[in-house]
């Protein structure tokens, strides 16, 4: 536990820091937030009616496709929020601060952890507000039980653990800002090209190989499938193995570039 000690107190600064800086700089968060927002207002709305013809295989009923679209939308506000972590974590290494941490007595990784969980946080916060924007324009999911509730919860999380980890990657070989948020862009280009918007055999064939194997497309239909009662299948152990892949993944990249870069 003594050892324990300076990472947890110098991690929780950092996270503190992190923060600290998400709300006295807002405005990257809220650029990134508005973009699952608006596309939710705008395929409920716009093509809403007609979408949901053709899933459901009725009339035209836009709630058909505001439970459909959901899921992936959530996924997507991982997606747009982390890319403001690694335009952060590349700030960090090319403004200076970094060096500075360096000089001090402060435990190696916490500068990272406080990023890693910091984003977490802020992703776990998008969520609920896409999810609140959602409910107030008739998304409901009353047959989920609270165990459901709670493994979608949880299914969250640890995407956006496994984003977030390959998000600060990103920064820590970005040569800049601009540089670390256009690569982080595939982040939100692949929920585009899920299962997200329409189902996978909906798409053109050359295009649902990719589709099919990418983490987005087995964690939507895992999670369309704890919140609205559709058949998960295969797409649960494969969402999980994607999210803990990325995250070990992410953290090996992470440590190992950070601690290069110090030498």
């Amino acid at each position: 536990m003594s050892a324990l000690s300076p990472v947890i107190r110098d991690s929780s600064t950092m996270l503190r820091r992190n923060l600290l800086h998400a709300r006295r700089y807002p405005s990257l968060t809220l650029n990134l937030l508005l973009t699952p927002i608006m596309l939710l207002l705008l395929f409920v709305y716009v093509f809403g009616d007609t979408m949901s013809a053709g899933i459901g295989g009725g009339g035209p009923d836009r709630s058909e496709y505001i439970a459909y679209i959901v899921p992936g939308l959530l996924l997507m506000t991982i997606g747009s929020t982390v890319i403001g972590t690694a335009v952060s974590v590349s700030t960090d290494m090319t403004e200076g601060i970094i060096a500075r941490f360096r000089t001090m007595a402060i435990h190696r990784g916490s500068v990272l952890i406080g990023h890693v969980v910091g984003s977490v946080l802020q992703s776990v916060m998008s969520v609920v507000l896409v999810g609140a924007v959602a409910v107030a324009i008739g998304f409901r999911s009353t047959d989920a039980s609270i165990l459901e509730w709670l493994a979608a919860f949880g299914l969250l999380v640890l995407f956006a653990l496994a984003l977030t980890w390959i998000a600060v990657g990103m920064g820590l070989v970005s040569p800049n800002a601009e540089a670390a948020s256009n690569n982080a862009m595939p982040l939100i280009l692949l929920p585009l090209i899920s299962s997200a918007f329409v189902p996978v055999d909906a798409l053109p064939g050359w295009l649902r190989p990719i589709a099919e194997y990418q983490p987005f497309t087995p964690a939507i239909e895992t999670l369309r499938g704890l919140l609205l009662g559709s058949e998960i299948g295969h797409n649960g152990w494969l969402a999980v193995a994607w999210c803990l892949g990325l995250a070990v993944l992410g953290y090996f990249w992470s440590t190992s570039t950070f601690n290069r870069d110090q030498k």
